[in-house]
């Protein structure tokens, strides 16, 4: 075995070791016992490993689903006049949330039906 076969390993392990470890964290913070909170994030790891095994697939870097979802909340809270209210509640400026309610339109208002 390659010195990079070996290192890929440890990194495919250590994707799911976390997976697990994260898991079982998330659930045991709403509550769920830490032995069946460990056994779901077993079992999801596993699922991971046995479905998306041998695939390759690159998780993006950026916060851009985030982002996503902040803007659509903006959008659902805009009421043509609430700027300065929505820049503090989403700590953002007023110029940045111009720019939010900008972009969501200029991408096809949502609330819009097409007429044809």
């Amino acid at each position: 075995m390659s010195r990079d076969d070996s290192t890929m390993g440890g990194r495919r392990h250590e994707l799911l070791e976390d997976v697990h470890a994260q898991v079982k964290s998330v659930l045991q913070e709403f509550g769920i016992d830490a032995a069946v909170a460990d056994q779901a994030g077993a079992a999801l790891a596993d699922h991971l490993a046995q479905n998306w095994g041998g695939q390759n697939f690159t998780f993006p870097m950026d916060h851009h689903y985030y982002v996503t979802m902040r803007d659509q909340e903006i959008y659902a809270e805009f009421d043509g006049r609430n700027h300065h209210v929505l820049a503090r509640k989403f700590n953002m400026t007023v110029r940045g949330i111009y720019k939010v309610i900008k972009r969501i339109r200029a991408k096809g208002d949502p609330d819009q039906h097409a007429l044809f």
